[in-house]
């Protein structure tokens, strides 16, 4: 039987995020052999992670992070089942973590297949399900690229947002917040008119005729209405069209426009947790 010491436990708990009685437990049936009591722990992660698959992870963490040059950007969230875990200031430091190394790749399934600390994004989240007990998983995985990205988190994690402006220059960092904080705010489905699917543009025109027609509106002059109604869609669901939350006598396009004329948002992305 190998002597078990207190700094090899603490070793194991670093290494794992797991508890003191688990790493110290793992260490014992894996007879002090370190690698071993690592692979014990992540077969037990395996374990939960099997019994909670049909748990929903709702809460957790919504992260948005920028490179150096402020060029890419990219916004995840870390889900969990309980706002306990994902207040956590250990979980929320994972799920930052886990972001910078996102900032390295295109897509979700390339950062999940990435090292993390010696194993794959993918394993160390199974094997922080079976230090944690719950189920947890990135859900969201967006990255956005451009002359200037900037982000914002909202207080909590729960939403978190990111920014392209078309050139980077004096104003740009503040701008870019400013916008960003919009799109957290007031979640617009898409960046200008162009960006709206046409089958959402049909709907809405469906629905705006039927309004009218319940009005005793005539035939005749739905097409003209409707058409008015679908300008206040654009209005209110458009990032670049929808009024300014901190000043309400302009939209966002205006405002970016008052920072500099050139200047223009070119690309957002939001994550929200749920």
């Amino acid at each position: 039987m190998a002597n078990i010491t207190a700094a090899d436990v603490n070793k194991l708990r670093t290494a794992t995020g797991a508890g003191m009685m688990d790493c110290k437990k793992a260490l014992v049936e894996a007879d002090g052999d370190f690698e071993l009591a690592i692979e014990n722990l992540r077969k037990k992660g395996q374990k939960v992670a099997a019994n909670r698959s049909d748990r929903e992870s709702t809460e957790g963490a919504a992260i948005a992070v920028v490179n150096a040059d402020k060029t890419a950007g990219v916004v995840i969230t870390l889900n969990c089942e309980t706002d306990f875990v994902g207040m956590n200031e250990s979980f929320v430091k994972m799920a930052t973590e886990m972001a910078n190394l996102a900032l390295n790749f295109k897509t979700k399934e390339e950062f999940l297949a990435a090292d993390f600390n010696g194993i794959t994004v993918a394993d160390k989240l199974i094997e922080q399900t079976g230090v944690i007990g719950e189920k947890l998983e990135v859900r969201s995985f967006e990255k956005l690229e451009g002359a200037f990205i900037g982000s914002y988190i909202h207080s909590g994690n729960k939403i978190a947002t990111l920014v392209a402006l078309s050139s980077n220059l004096e104003g740009a960092e503040e701008c870019a917040r400013n916008v960003a904080m919009q799109a957290a705010a007031m979640n617009p489905i898409a960046l200008n008119e162009a960006g709206v699917d046409a089958v959402i543009i049909e709907k809405e025109i469906e629905i705006a005729k039927e309004q009218l027609r319940a009005e005793g509106k005539p035939e005749a002059m739905l097409d003209t209405i409707s058409k008015g109604k679908i300008q206040r869609f654009y209005k209110d669901n458009t990032l670049v069209n929808q009024d300014f939350i901190k000043d309400g006598s302009m939209n966002v396009a205006a405002y970016v426009k008052s920072v500099d004329a050139g200047l223009t948002v070119t690309g957002f992305s939001r994550v929200a947790l749920g």
